[in-house]
């Protein structure tokens, strides 16, 4: 059968694109041809109109609303989220071949009051609210970390080249002191200095839109469009107060949900058309700017200094232990919910935090993504060393984990995790914990949010670094080996069992 396919979750990252690859796999060992779109976050790959139309069935594996779902219109159609695509491509597959069978077309592929324009999250109506939660939250993260990205890197190549231009270990200090408006009033391309001043302002700059596009990414996808003004609003309102990432996360939500009352309020046909453009972002903005500015925002800025205040506290056994708590968050669930709040949690204090070189949140950043390097490449080393205990699709895709596990991809591990899930998640935060531990303890320190070894000239004690994480991949392939190891003799065992049993039977 011909069946064609799109992937998409709330990131738009990895798991869009490991979805596409395991139904194409799948499909290709079964005799059938998959072509999928992937709607990511670095665009849409589409597919073109004829190919859609020769298809006998079509797969919907998507977290978001899929974009332009008319074109698909008419054909037998399943509908299920991103991650079972990823653990269980075979059974996505064998219920579309079903609903081919079957011939029946269901209201949701003929649908297309979507259009890609709806709402930045599918949320099923009958998921329970802690579920929809997630989504939400995952919104505001994935439209977030871009910004993270770029500024933080561009921060880090400042930070990095002032130590050059400025001669010494303070050229970070220096460059921040420097009156950013007079460089660029005067701005002399010769001058590697002037050039550090205009990274660091433009990393700056990215770094300020954060907050407030977490905050309005998270209404916008519990209210739609209406969200969007009060929650950028309120973000930048946390960010005024010092509020910071958690008063983001307040105004997001209470944003959302404001500007989602306020949408569905009973008004005069005369109102109806000025409710989106005055109405709503009036009164949800003016509310949500109340909350913060005046009732919630102090509270939460103190919370936010008393955090800070003990982060830099942190320091031999108490900083090593958070390090391992960490790197057992990054590496219980591979990019989930739980992988996402720690990674979250070391970026937004990168934003925040001074510019001392042993800073706490700068360990943390290094710890963090020094452990979510771990499960990618141990996985990939184990399948190197122990092939016979892995099938030949995850020896496949352990050779795209060395290049993911390096990237700092943590989701290079999820094939693993889905087909043994237990084994795979207990080496996979063993090794993960082990290496944030050891990254606090060798004082290693990151300035820049991602990147893995590809910005090892901005990771401080990168030999440190380098050994946690060869220490970590080492453990983890190493548990994961022996449990697959103890597995398969148990099943011998088990195997020669029944047989005995068999031959006194007989």
């Amino acid at each position: 059968m011909k069946f064609v396919a799109v992937t998409s979750c709330p990131t738009g990252i990895a798991h869009t694109y490991m979805a596409a690859e395991a139904l194409e796999q799948i499909g290709r060992a079964g005799g059938h041809e998959v072509v999928v779109e992937t709607q990511g976050s670095i665009g849409t790959d589409a597919i073109d109109q004829s190919v859609i139309d020769a298809a006998d069935g079509v797969i919907f594996a998507a977290d978001l609303e899929v974009k332009g779902r008319e074109r698909f219109a008419g054909k037998p159609t399943i509908d299920v989220g991103v991650k079972r695509a990823v653990h269980e491509p075979q059974k996505v597959l064998d219920e579309a071949i079903a609903a081919v069978e079957s011939g029946v077309v269901t209201a949701a592929a003929t649908s297309s009051s979507s259009g890609g324009s709806g709402p930045a999250t599918k949320v099923d109506p009958n998921a329970s609210t802690l579920s929809r939660v997630r989504q939400w939250l995952m919104t505001g993260v994935s439209y977030m970390i871009p910004f993270v990205a770029a500024g933080g890197i561009l921060i880090a190549l400042s930070f990095m080249l002032s130590q050059l231009a400025w001669g010494g270990a303070d050229g970070a200090i220096e460059v921040t002191a420097v009156d950013a408006a007079g460089v660029l009033a005067s701005f002399d391309p010769t001058s590697l200095q002037h050039w550090c001043v205009v990274l660091l302002k433009t990393g700056q700059l990215a770094f300020g839109f954060l907050v407030p596009v977490l905050s309005g990414f998270i209404a916008y996808a519990i209210a739609d469009r209406p969200g969007l003004v009060p929650g950028f609003v309120g973000g930048a309102a946390a960010g005024f107060v010092g509020a910071g990432f958690l008063g983001g996360l307040v105004t997001g939500f209470a944003a959302g949900f404001l500007a989602l009352w306020i949408s569905r309020w009973r008004v005069p046909k005369g109102v109806r058309g000025v409710m989106p453009v005055v109405v709503i972002p009036l009164l949800s903005s003016l509310g949500i700017g109340i909350l913060m500015l005046v009732v919630l925002g102090r509270p939460i800025a103190a919370l936010m200094d008393g955090l800070g205040t003990w982060l830099s506290s942190l320091s031999g056994g108490s900083i090593v232990l958070l390090g391992i708590l960490l790197g057992a968050m990054m590496g219980f669930d591979l990019g989930g919910p739980i992988n996402k709040v720690a990674y979250t949690f070391a970026v937004t204090g990168l934003a925040t935090e001074g510019l001392a070189s042993d800073a706490a949140q700068y360990k943390i950043m290094a710890a963090v993504m020094a452990a979510g390097m771990v499960a990618p490449l141990a996985m990939a080393l184990a399948t190197t060393v122990r092939k016979g205990l892995f099938t030949e699709i995850e020896r496949e895709n352990g050779k795209a984990a060395w290049l993911l596990g390096a990237s700092f991809i943590s989701e290079g591990a999820i094939p693993f995790a889905a087909a043994d899930p237990w084994r795979v998640i207990v080496s996979s935060v063993v090794g993960s914990a082990a290496t944030g531990g050891l990254v606090m303890a060798f004082g290693s320190t990151l300035v820049a949010p991602h990147g893995g070894i590809w910005v090892l000239p901005l990771i401080g004690s990168w030999l440190g670094f380098l050994a946690a994480v060869v220490i970590g991949t080492l453990i983890t392939a190493a548990v994961v080996i022996l449990l697959k190891t103890l597995r398969d003799r148990s099943a011998v065992r088990t195997q020669d069992v029944a047989a005995e049993g068999a031959l006194v039977t007989a």
